[in-house]
């Protein structure tokens, strides 16, 4: 049985492919800026709270390869913004290196990602405000919150913010 896609779920996913294509060129003289979704396993939904939330920006700021900048928790997915901060190290390992570093710091056996993520390079400034408003404006199309509440999950915080390092 042939297998749909289902696009509106996954709006970055190009048809007929199951995993991003592998790496980021990072150019010189212009910024690398990647949007990353990275989903939990099973979709479990663990991840929009604050234990969680504390032990992701440390594993951010500390896994310095690339740099995250501002994002979001959702029950069962982040979404991210990051850039390069080691040429040498490409993202899928990075991505890899942070997962587990996040699983040393925690004893939940439930809080665990799928193996890959979806990322994606970013074009403009315009193309960056486009992505982050699909991203705050995620809980409201998942039915979490109401417009303008972004930021409350019935009485659980949604996890917005930005690593500095």
């Amino acid at each position: 049985m042939k297998e749909k896609h289902d696009h509106a779920r996954r709006p970055f996913a190009e048809p007929g492919r199951r995993n991003p294509a592998t790496g980021v060129h990072v150019y010189s003289g212009r910024p690398t800026i990647v949007f990353l979704t990275v989903r939990t396993l099973k979709q479990g939904r663990w991840l929009a709270n604050g234990a969680a939330h504390a032990l992701l920006h440390r594993t951010w700021r500390d896994a310095a390869a690339w740099r995250v900048g501002d994002y979001v928790l959702m029950p069962d997915h982040l979404h991210l913004f990051c850039v390069p901060g080691d040429r040498e190290i490409g993202i899928e390992d990075w991505i890899t290196f942070w997962k587990r570093a996040f699983k040393r710091l925690h004893d939940h056996e439930d809080w665990s990602f799928q193996s890959r993520g979806w990322h994606h390079c970013l074009r403009s400034a315009e193309n960056y405000s486009d992505k982050w408003r699909y991203v705050m404006e995620n809980p409201v199309r998942k039915g979490l919150v109401r417009k303008g509440l972004v930021g409350k999950i019935e009485n659980v915080t949604i996890p917005v913010g930005h690593v500095s390092v």
